[in-house]
């Protein structure tokens, strides 16, 4: 990438394994709150992340109220589709960290020159956008 012989490629390589790392465990976080929606176990941090609502007072209006033990139980994943926010794309969508793991994997393997400079390029906004959603994920309601 910079052409600086033994570094060459160094930094190329640093930020694919940080998107890839990033996005795999985004990946599994994201799992774990659908399968509590799934359950009907889903608490506020968890329709939070899928929805991408940080003012627990809007999750109330769109919601409802949980039940007694603070679980919202009768809440599907359709519902925390149709409410998912822009920044809910970004802490929860699948097909952006399949996206970004895609791209960082044809930064560094594509053998064709001038496909490798256009993946190299997408790099950058793909490890911004999951590093966006991990600051974004320490603001969400507990």
């Amino acid at each position: 990438m910079s052409g600086y012989g033994p570094t060459d490629g160094l930094m190329l390589v640093a930020m694919a394994i940080a998107t890839i790392l990033l996005a795999i465990v985004s990946l599994g976080g994201t799992s774990t709150r659908k399968k509590n929606v799934i359950a009907g176990v889903a608490q506020t941090a968890d329709l939070a992340e899928l929805t991408g609502i940080m003012d627990p007072k809007l999750l109330l209006q769109i919601f409802g109220p949980p039940d007694m033990g603070r679980v919202w139980g009768s809440v599907s994943l359709f519902e925390t589709r149709r409410a998912r926010r822009p920044i809910g794309w970004l802490l929860s969508s699948d097909a952006v960290d399949y996206a970004g793991m895609a791209i960082a994997v044809l930064a560094i393997v594509t053998p064709f020159p001038a496909l490798k400079h256009v993946f190299e390029w997408l790099l950058i906004p793909a490890l911004l956008a999951q590093v966006s959603g991990w600051i974004i994920a320490t603001r969400l309601p507990k």
